[in-house]
């Protein structure tokens, strides 16, 4: 830390608390901003802003949205049979990003009573067919079954996304876990 420059110190402590950025990083961005391109510092300062004061969760899924509930929940062009069940929203953003998926999501987020209800109320609106596309680990599969189990009275189909060794790594390079499920999720070709 430099003497006699607290609030460029402040910036760099706030760009460092970013996830994935270290401390080299964070003085480059600070430097750039502060001294080569405040037209861009000041619209960042701006877009920061209005999207603080703006963004808000839905009511409904959990995604983000400007508005009480999202535009997901609220495109009649959506498979609402089908509910695909995240951790958080921005892996909303990777599945629309690639559009690989056209029904409606739901995100856990805390696992709360408040947010089985929501979870529920989803489900009596149509819904068939129950993705989970959760990171794989013995907790989320164990959370899985937990889901499974409140949801037993609603006829569902629960499916979860494929796992097990991603294209292009050797074998050599994928863990016991994946090479263990890939193994068993094998398909016929």
């Amino acid at each position: 830390m430099m003497r006699g420059l607290e609030k460029f110190n402040k910036l760099v402590d706030a760009f460092e608390k970013l996830p994935t950025v270290g401390r080299k990083s964070a003085v480059r961005f600070a430097y750039h901003l502060v001294l080569n391109d405040t037209f861009s510092a000041m619209k960042l300062s701006n877009a920061i802003e209005s999207a603080i004061k703006s963004i808000r969760k839905c009511e409904r899924c959990g995604a983000l949205s400007e508005h009480e509930i999202c535009d997901i929940c609220l495109d009649e062009r959506r498979d609402v049979q089908k509910l695909c069940i995240v951790e958080s929203a921005k892996d909303i953003f990777v599945l629309e990003e690639h559009k690989l998926f056209d029904g409606r999501y739901f995100v856990l987020g805390n696992l709360e009573e408040e947010t089985l209800s929501k979870l529920e109320e989803m489900v009596k609106d149509g819904t068939r067919e129950m993705i989970f596309a959760l990171t794989p680990s013995l907790a989320n599969d164990a959370l899985i079954l937990f889901i499974e189990d409140k949801l037993k009275n609603h006829t569902l189909h629960f499916t979860k996304i494929a796992q097990g060794v991603p294209t292009g790594v050797h074998l050599e390079n994928v863990d016991m876990l994946s090479l263990s499920k890939a193994l068993e999720s094998r398909t016929k070709i």
